[in-house]
């Protein structure tokens, strides 16, 4: 490195400029750069090898956390190393490595699953669709026992969510009532896979098909879950993901979109990035070769295409620190998957004998989930009620959580579209989405999950019925 002294309007400053002589020396940084990392590997080893030991009733039972190990670490201190703090070189990498595990062409990053919802919805408002264009005031069929965020962006825009029941043992859409929720208005149909299990897409999909309408699966929490042996998220015309801590894989906040659709790739890209026209990689220029010499709309000609936009986007970029834990944690997503299945099971095998006090989940016909959590609801005129039942699991460590929104329209963030009775539609009653509201609740099956601890909480179960 080498001082520079630079001189403007009498002053003086100071600065540092790195000389060529220490871009040179490759060979010394690779050596400090691996130190640095064997000591994250040795800080990991003495700070988060936990015991496995387990004291009922002491050590919590969380519904889900992140897994990882040294990996994680080291991916993210050499990411950090580097110092470039945007989208870069892991990020490039999870989108590859991500779209190959999924089998799908395109796959962008961004920073949440929240806003991979809001880039996936708001990508078929491009004009660029033509006709096919969702409007404000065009209707998007999905359900209203899930999570907000599957739903906000459609209310957001301006258009109208027209709400569908859920089955029971599924928790997903009652797909017996789609055709009454068509109108000649309905441009999309956007659903989640309810904790990890699909919902039925043969009957979804030929439903899009006849009437011409987009498809979105919000598969945030279904990662690797199948449907006639396909990964969801890749049978609509747009997928998302959330790697926020508890699903199936994290990178502490981030998420996905993803789809097979060229155009709807170009879109997306378009609207993550500032909405701008250009598809330069950030820190790279002129990859189309014509950055200064085109027309577009009403711009001077030459307009440097780096400022041109097409569309009014956002900046949902992920930091490339944050895909570096994703590549790790890619490494274990099978791991992951099949843990998840198999907590699930052992919970459905050992709590089977209480189907006289709970409508047990199933898993959809032609399916195998990668379950987000186990989900029991009680049965109408059940002798006790959600709330003390779920009280007695937290107070001897076992966390729990509802279906979320429970019933999305009776939350107070629809009050004043409750109240003046516009902005949305619901076909016939939401019957079963309100029985999940009142009487469900799910527990965890994350990779954390030890056959001591599923143990425990099937212990707790038992022990409270018998009481």
């Amino acid at each position: 490195m080498k001082i520079i002294l630079l001189k403007l309007k009498g002053k003086e400053f100071h600065g540092l400029q790195r000389s060529e002589g220490s871009l040179l020396n490759k060979g010394k940084q690779m050596e400090l750069r691996q130190e640095i990392l064997q000591k994250v590997q040795a800080y990991y080893n003495e700070s988060f090898e936990e015991s496995s030991e387990f004291i009922p009733g002491m050590t919590p039972v969380p519904y889900a956390g992140r897994v990882f190990d040294s990996n994680e670490m080291t991916n993210l201190v050499d990411s950090a190393l580097d110092f470039w703090l945007t989208f870069g070189r892991y990020s490039k990498e999870f989108e590859k490595r991500f779209s190959e595990f999924l089998g799908v062409k395109y796959c962008f990053l961004v920073n949440s699953g929240s806003s991979a919802n809001l880039l996936a919805f708001m990508a078929l408002t491009s004009d660029q669709l033509g006709d096919r264009k969702i409007n404000r005031g065009d209707e998007v069929i999905t359900v209203a026992a899930g999570f907000p965020t599957t739903v906000a962006p459609i209310i957001q825009y301006g258009a109208v969510p027209v709400f569908v029941d859920v089955d029971l043992k599924t928790a997903n859409i009652d797909v017996t009532q789609l055709e009454e929720a068509w109108s000649e208005r309905t441009k999309a149909v956007m659903l989640a896979h309810t904790l990890g299990n699909p919902f039925n897409l043969d009957a979804v999909k030929s439903f899009c098909e006849q009437h011409g309408l987009w498809l979105i699966e919000d598969n945030c929490d279904a990662l690797g879950s199948t449907y006639g042996g396909h990964y969801t998220g890749t049978f609509g015309d747009i997928g998302t993901s959330s790697f926020y801590p508890p699903h199936h894989m994290t990178m502490g906040e981030g998420g996905a979109v993803y789809t097979n659709n060229v155009k709807l790739s170009r879109v997306i890209l378009s609207l993550r990035d500032w909405g701008r026209d250009c598809f330069c990689q950030s820190g790279r220029d002129n990859t189309c070769g014509h950055r200064f010499d085109r027309k577009y709309g009403e711009l001077p000609e030459g307009y440097d295409h780096k400022y041109v936009y097409s569309h009014f986007g956002y900046n949902l970029k992920v930091t490339d620190m944050q895909a570096a834990i994703g590549c790790a944690q890619l490494d274990k997503l099978p791991y992951f998957i099949a843990a998840r299945k198999r907590n699930w099971q052992y919970y459905r095998h050992n709590l089977t004998k209480f189907e006289d006090v709970f409508i047990l989940p199933e898993a959809t016909e032609f399916s195998d989930p990668s379950w987000f959590g186990f989900m029991l609801t009680l049965r109408p005129g059940a002798f006790f009620s959600r709330k003390h039942i779920v009280e007695y699991l937290e107070s001897h460590g076992v966390q729990t959580r509802m279906l979320f929104a429970g019933n999305l329209i009776r939350q107070p963030c629809f009050n004043e579209i409750r109240q003046l009775d516009q902005g949305y539609r619901v076909v016939n009653e939401l019957t079963n989405t309100d029985l999940i509201m009142q009487n469900s609740f799910w527990l965890g099956v994350y990779p954390g999950m030890t056959e001591v601890k599923l143990n425990y909480v099937i212990y707790l179960i038992e022990r409270y019925i018998e009481k």
